[in-house]
């Protein structure tokens, strides 16, 4: 039996990594390390995207309970995602090391991908990493990232990391087989296998949240739908059934897990970019009928002012700002050609040049 990918990131949940008292499963940890060193060995590249420090922090803290209970709920994060960092990282690096897998830490924030040029740092940082063998465990930077700036949770980062990297596969592990079409444990209710592009899951899925995570199924079936409109295959897993990840990946593999099937289309490097900055635009263009009729058509378009009717926000030439219709729909992001006073000078104006190159614009 033979797989089909080269390179793929596996993001673990907090939920896989977390007995039920908030500590680390340094044993399920273990588990996980020995089904990547065997993907490994069959030639596959693996991004590993990580949770449990805040886990493995409380792990270590246990003994002062009394004192960090006095501190409100960011400062106990920073506390311990601050010792949690440095044990999760050396955990990963002996359990590794048993195979002769080097492990690199890639500790990011969301405001890491708001620029192009930040964004390219550190794909080439992980490029290197891959390249020289090593294994890159990413995990966001809770000991200084606040609440406005922060990932929803590792899902998001899951989504952004697999698209930078150019991965055939992204599986999201967690605690339980998929996406149900129903309640689990009620009659007639099953996991759904594949979601084929373009499929509304919303009727299935609901905003609860996991017991030590930050995101819940709605977080990672957005996630999922949006990286498979990119091209890349998404799968959601129980991360705690035994030997999981050489499963998923086998050609013939019949696991149980829903799989989000990707779009054949490919798009460039910068729209991926642009599709997961959203949390990072700084205005609104606000399109005519007839531009958006044009934009949206089969043929590919740039935006011109001539068919801009409204500038909303401050911003600056490169920034990136969100894309409406004049109803208010929205119709996707652009990075601009024009700061914000002279695109509202030239608004309406014919033989200008694009405001926003179809280069640089994702409709989605």
């Amino acid at each position: 039996m033979k797989n089909r990918y080269k390179r793929v990131a596996i993001k673990v949940g907090s939920n896989v990594l977390t007995r039920a008292d908030g500590t680390l499963d340094v044993t399920r940890m273990s588990s996980l390390v020995d089904q990547i060193a065997t993907l490994r060995a069959q030639g596959i590249e693996v991004i590993l995207i990580s949770s449990g420090a805040v886990a493995s922090g409380r792990s270590e803290l246990r003994y002062c309970s009394d004192k960090f209970r006095k501190l409100d709920s960011v400062e106990q994060r920073q506390l311990f995602s601050s010792v949690g960092q440095a044990k999760l990282i050396n955990r990963y690096y002996e359990l590794f090391r048993e195979y002769g897998i080097s492990v690199g830490q890639v500790l990011t924030m969301k405001e890491n991908f708001a620029t192009r040029r930040h964004y390219l740092n550190q794909r080439s940082c992980m490029m290197v990493m891959l390249e020289n063998g090593v294994l890159p465990v990413v995990n966001e930077n809770d000991t200084v990232s606040v609440t406005e700036l922060m990932f929803t949770d590792n899902d998001e980062l899951s989504g952004l990391i697999a698209t930078m990297m150019d991965v055939q596969a992204l599986i999201i592990l967690s605690n339980v087989d998929g996406v149900y079409n129903g309640v689990p444990g009620n009659e007639g209710v099953s996991v759904i296998s594949q979601v084929e592009p373009g499929r509304d899951l919303s009727e299935y899925i609901t905003a609860v949240k996991s017991d030590f995570g930050r995101g819940g199924m709605m977080t990672k079936c957005n996630i999922a739908c949006k990286v498979a409109d990119e091209g890349v295959e998404v799968i959601i897993a129980n991360g705690k059934r035994d030997n999981i990840l050489p499963q998923l990946l086998l050609e013939d593999g019949a696991v149980l897990c829903t799989r989000f099937l990707p779009k054949s289309a490919t798009i460039s490097s910068v729209k991926k970019w642009i599709a997961h900055s959203g949390g990072f635009v700084k205005g609104e263009i606000v399109l005519n009928d007839k531009a958006v009729d044009a934009v949206t058509g089969e043929k590919a378009l740039s935006i011109l002012p001539v068919g801009v009717v409204a500038v909303n926000g401050e911003f600056e030439k490169d920034d990136l700002v969100r894309i409406l219709s004049s109803q208010g729909d929205e119709l996707g992001i652009g990075r601009v050609s024009y700061g914000s006073s002279e695109a509202r000078e030239l608004m309406g104006m014919h033989d200008c040049k694009p405001i926003i190159h179809y280069d640089y614009l994702y409709l989605g």
